[in-house]
């Protein structure tokens, strides 16, 4: 229960009416609304620390925190809920130890896994969702998740179960703060994936000839060996699995030294590996305020919200700027505009349905063609086997051809494909 005294600083602010509220603010109300709130909090490293502890000071009481990474002595210079007992210790259960031990009256619950671990049961019980990763393709499969939530209204006249979601990122003295609520005129993950700085690469030439930087090394080993080794048989690198990184570190620096290249580590070969953004504290300061003030103001409706992309730099001086992101009208996962798909006519239906799993993130989705005489059901699992055949069968044996418009329905989920054949 929040007590009045120990939240004063909040009445202030949610027990009174003021210009800036939006429409649907109950003075009466408002205060009430923090502990009933329950706030998910993904990634527990430099920002995640942050947004907790803002989070938990901002009067939500019901927290949840999931990451899979365990904490490093490197770690320790910003991650300023751990200390060096801790580790070795998972970040998600230390960091809610902490929150819950000094905040009384929350309770974080941490959970020790990847976000693809959870199913969209799991995500469906938050409220908002506040994101703190340094990594893109984790963003893009929570991005999905959560669209795929989403279900149309009794009425039919709109949707239900929306989630927004507050997104951060820093990158150095740089950072960027976003609101995305699915379904409303916010630009998705997906729409603005130009946006994040991309992976730096090196000529092949280099890596397997000249190498003459340490990440050369660990890249060649990424891209080359481990393909070749096969080290842990078919499974693919795993970035969050410490076996994998020893590996990859192991022959980096076995490389590094046949070459004379020092500064190859077991640090740098996370980085290089995951693609890790560097991060200051400061940077994930003012950034992790700006996304709980986001949250604090879609949990209260006390102020407008940001609309929709904030972006910080301190590198020479303060600079901020706000601007309205715009939505992509060919997105993958929020346009209901028809996808193209580059296939070859050879492939099977079961290959295309796996294709559509991989980039649509669908679970088992059904097909159906579209054409000028009315529709085709060319696979559904519910009917079983009248059409399990179809499923050896290439487009070309369907009688699919370049330009077919394709229905690809799934659980949650529709999509309109248009085949364009290579």
């Amino acid at each position: 229960m929040i007590k009045p005294r120990k939240w004063n600083h909040l009445s202030k602010i949610l027990t009174r009416n003021g210009p800036f509220v939006q429409a649907d603010f109950d003075c009466s109300t408002a205060l009430d609304i923090l502990k009933d709130m329950r706030i998910l909090v993904i990634g527990a490293g430099g920002l995640g620390c942050e947004l907790l502890k803002c989070l938990s000071l901002m009067g939500f009481v019901d927290i949840h925190v999931i990451d899979c990474d365990t904490i490093e002595l490197s770690n320790l210079n910003r991650q300023f809920l751990f200390r060096t007992k801790d580790i070795g210790r998972s970040k998600a259960v230390v960091a809610a130890e902490f929150i819950n031990n000094r905040v009384s009256g929350c309770q974080v619950i941490a959970h020790d896994c990847k976000i693809e671990d959870k199913d969209k049961d799991f995500y469906y019980q938050f409220n908002i969702i506040v994101v703190g990763l340094d990594a893109i393709e984790p963003r893009k499969w929570l991005n999905q998740t959560i669209f795929q939530l989403l279900e149309p209204s009794m009425d039919g006249d709109g949707l239900e179960n929306i989630i927004p979601i507050v997104d951060g990122g820093t990158e150095g003295f740089k950072g960027n703060a976003r609101v995305i609520i699915p379904s409303q005129n916010y630009p998705c993950i997906e729409c603005t994936l130009d946006l994040y700085p991309p992976r730096i690469t090196f000529p092949m030439c280099t890596l397997a000839q000249r190498p003459r930087l340490p990440e050369h090394c660990i890249e060649y080993v990424r891209l080359v060996l481990w393909t070749k080794d096969k080290p842990f048989g078919e499974t693919p690198l795993d970035g969050d699995d410490p076996m994998h990184l020893q590996w990859v570190y192991e022959r980096s620096l076995e490389r590094s030294k046949e070459f004379g290249i020092d500064g190859v580590s077991y640090r740098l070969t996370q980085g290089v590996v995951k693609n890790i953004i560097p991060a200051v504290a400061s940077t994930n300061s003012v950034i992790a305020s700006a996304c709980a003030t986001e949250v604090f103001k879609l949990a209260t409706a006390s102020a407008p919200l940001l609309h929709n992309y904030m972006v910080f730099n301190d590198s020479c001086g303060i600079y901020t700027y706000t601007y309205e992101a715009e939505q992509k009208p060919d997105c993958s996962v929020c346009s209901n505009l028809p996808q193209n798909l580059s296939v070859s006519k050879l492939i099977t239906l079961q290959q295309l349905i796996a294709l559509l799993k991989e980039r649509f993130n669908m679970e088992s989705p059904s097909i159906t063609t579209i054409t000028a005489s009315g529709m085709q059901t060319l696979y559904m699992k519910s009917l079983g086997a009248a059409l399990e055949a179809n499923l050896n069968r290439t487009l070309l044996e369907l009688n699919l051809v370049n330009g077919q418009r394709l229905l690809a329905f799934d659980r949650n989920q529709n999509k309109n494909i248009i085949l364009q054949f290579v």
